[in-house]
Order: C-alpha cells, then sequence, then structure tokens
C-alpha cells in the first residue's frame, strides 16, 4: 500500500489516473474457480483499487480490473459506481462525477 498526499483535487485524479494506468498495462489475470466453486473471469476480478479521500469526506477511486478494464466509483462503505458516457474513460467519469 501506498499513500500520497495532493494538495489540489486535480493533482490527486492525475496520481489516481497514472497509477490505474500503470496497473492495467502489467495486468494478465486469468479465470479461477469451475468446479467446485464459481468461476471468475477476469472482468470479475479487481485487481488494484487506487482510492482517494479528502475533506469533507470525499471518498472515491478507481478499480482495476483483471482484464485491463478501470470504474470508477465515489462512496466507501456504500460505493456507487460512476457510469462513463460515450467516449469517457473511467478517470474522465471520475473527474466529472467529482468536479
Amino acid at each position: 500500500m501506498r499513500k500520497h498526499r495532493h494538495e489540489q483535487l486535480g493533482g490527486a485524479l492525475a496520481a489516481i489516473e497514472q497509477i490505474g494506468r500503470e496497473l492495467a498495462d502489467d495486468t494478465l489475470a486469468r479465470p479461477v474457480g469451475g468446479t467446485l466453486i464459481r468461476r471468475l473471469e477476469p472482468v470479475q476480478q479487481v485487481v488494484g483499487r487506487i482510492e482517494l479521500a479528502g475533506p469533507r469526506r470525499l471518498r472515491a477511486g478507481v478499480d482495476v480490473r483483471g482484464d485491463g478494464s478501470c470504474e470508477g466509483y465515489t462512496g466507501r462503505l456504500r460505493r456507487t459506481l460512476v457510469e462513463q458516457r460515450s467516449g469517457e474513460s473511467a478517470y474522465d467519469a471520475l473527474r466529472r462525477a467529482l468536479s
């Protein structure tokens, strides 16, 4: 676990994107389970979670999946998926949701 401190939200979101893209590039998950337990495909596996905690209970982040895809979310205990619009990355969607 690494922790970084940023003075501005823009810097924190840029760091989340950089770390997330590095994780996604190195992801090579394989399906797990099958006969005795439920089979989990790479898209169902979270291989990395980058979280943002800020003032006034700001909680958000990005989950990097086993197939290299990413999903933005807000919240901590009750995560809410940030829907991506056409042509928008998970990082762009998170920026939009937090601005």
